[in-house]
């Protein structure tokens, strides 16, 4: 017994070469990151001789300062955080609800839905007719634009659904027998059992909302309704100035420590910081969540 237990818990080659495969791949991974970083907190002069790798040189916070202090930045954050709570949760409302019927294979119709939802994942109606479907509905220049425009999505609608269909049933037929309503059964048993591909899902529509900057240049044309990243973007382009709108830097030595190379990086790492916050608290139901709802359907 203690041989075979042994024999059992050696680390083979494979292992070894795995694990240090992952490694390399993660610095790799992680080395744009680091440098984006360090060249956010490092001097003007330092970033633009290119001596600045992955370790601030001249260490500053000006660059960052800027950015946050631009009149529109908080304008802009709010609206983002606004579409992307309320998007999200609409969206994940919605994905639900028609996922669950999906799931069950006594559903009338249910195979031409399907097909419906197949075929939209793969072809869609274009730019140029989404910008006028949202134009006749009066829903350009108006913050329902960037909600409606990212409310629902296939690929996502099918990981749940799969998650669904390894829920057991006979949790359900118990309920069912107890008096439990369909709505109360997916209320009450099956959404509490699916926490890990709701999970999972919810960080695909937040993430997806929080970096949606095509559909701000699409249907935003007021400074007001800009989102974070139309904003990022609009702000990179400028960066050729040293000061805002308003001439006011706060201090000299912000202005000296403020550059495009700066501002570039600066307004990568500021956008990315606020969703990044989120994955810790989901990254446990991550790795389950998206095995579990793609391997089965």
């Amino acid at each position: 017994m203690a041989k075979t237990t042994k024999k059992k818990n050696k680390i083979s080659i494979f292992d070894v070469v795995n694990l240090i495969a992952m490694i390399l791949v993660g610095l790799i991974m992680l080395m744009p990151i680091l440098n984006l970083v360090a060249k956010a907190f490092s001097s003007e002069g330092n970033v633009i001789a290119g001596k600045v790798l992955f370790w601030p040189l001249g260490f500053q916070t000006g660059t960052i300062k800027y950015v946050l202090t631009t009149p529109e930045f908080g304008t802009s954050f709010l609206v983002t955080v606004t579409v992307t709570i309320t998007g999200t949760i609409g969206a994940m409302l919605l994905t639900v609800m028609a996922a669950y019927p999906l799931s069950k294979p006594h559903l009338i119709g249910r195979k031409f839905f399907l097909y419906i939802f197949v075929f939209i994942m793969l072809f869609s109606a274009g730019m140029v007719p989404n910008y006028i479907l949202f134009r006749t509905l009066h829903l350009t220049n108006t913050i329902f634009a960037l909600i409606f425009s990212g409310m629902f999505s296939s690929f996502n609608l099918f990981l749940i659904k799969n998650y669904f269909e390894t829920l057991p049933e006979v949790i359900e037929e118990a309920a069912r027998i107890d008096g439990a309503s369909n709505m109360r059964i997916f209320f009450s048993v099956v959404l509490p059992m699916s926490t890990p591909v709701l999970a999972t899902v919810t960080l695909y529509y937040a993430v997806a909302y929080w970096s949606n900057y095509f559909a701000g240049v699409m249907y935003i044309t007021d400074a007001n309704l800009k989102p974070l990243q139309q904003y990022m973007f609009d702000l990179v382009t400028q960066a050729t100035s040293l000061q805002d709108s308003s001439g006011n830097f706060g201090d000299v030595n912000q202005a000296m420590n403020v550059s495009g190379e700066n501002i570039r990086a600066a307004t990568i790492v500021v956008s990315t910081v606020p969703i990044l916050c989120v994955y810790p608290f989901l990254q446990k139901y991550f790795v389950k969540g998206i095995t579990i709802g793609s391997v089965k359907g």
